[in-house]
């Protein structure tokens, strides 16, 4: 079973959530701030991490930009309701998913598998349009590895951004809207809103971007959606 780690400073939270994964069979993780996760990380890598926001020696969001310095780790964000701007933040900067408390400990359990379902390859015999590697003109996109390369150089990818961008390569010259681009990358039918998809689309620009300055075939229509160029 995937092995998931937990980081908050909040015992009472770390323990009531250890016993609901566990009892869903995930090996579980425990650290107390950013800092001794970033130390546990390196000794043993995890499957998918579950951040607090706000937390002592090393808050969750230095601590996921330190992660992806060299890590597409899975992660899911646990944030107040009135952390609105850290959220945009984060979503900007690679995490995958959000829950906002208090939340149902059984949303916390299905958005746990909807984010470990979407990192894990697929079954080829299941949707084969989906598991062979895609290639479009510079792009090569390989579902099973989970590797993006533009133009021979590799581009790492957290996996929502892999699945928007696979579905947007997939038909080049369609407009997808923001709704489909959610179903695309949100398979567990959970809301995100306009800016989840955008901040996404943007972080996929600016990584492409690193590879290739001239990297454009992403393209938005206002009011419409985005497109892969043909």
């Amino acid at each position: 079973m995937p092995t998931i780690a937990l980081v908050d400073d909040d015992r009472n939270i770390l323990t009531s959530l250890r016993m609901v994964l566990e009892a869903e069979g995930y090996k579980i993780q425990t650290y107390n701030d950013g800092a001794s996760a970033l130390d546990g990380f390196a000794a043993s890598p995890p499957d998918l991490a579950i951040l607090d926001i706000k937390m002592p020696r090393m808050d969750g969001m230095e601590l996921l930009r330190r992660l992806r310095q060299d890590s597409e780790l899975p992660v899911i964000f646990l944030t107040s309701k009135d952390e609105e701007i850290d959220e945009l933040f984060g979503l900007k900067m690679g995490a995958d998913d959000f829950i906002r408390k208090p939340f149902p400990q059984r949303l916390l359990v299905e958005r746990v598998k909807a984010v470990l379902r979407r990192s894990q390859p697929r079954d080829p015999a299941v949707g084969e349009d989906k598991s062979k590697v895609l290639e479009r003109g510079k792009l090569k996109m390989d579902p099973e590895r989970h590797t993006c390369v533009w133009n021979d150089g590799s581009v790492a990818l957290t996996v929502t951004e892999f699945l928007i961008l696979q579905s947007l390569a997939q038909r080049p010259g369609v407009v997808k809207s923001r709704d489909a681009l959610m179903d695309a990358a949100y398979d567990d039918q959970v809301y995100v809103d306009d800016r989840t998809i955008d901040s996404h689309i943007k972080r996929l620009r600016k990584k492409f971007k690193v590879v290739d300055q001239s990297f454009d075939v992403i393209e938005t229509l206002y009011g419409v959606g985005y497109r892969f160029k043909e």
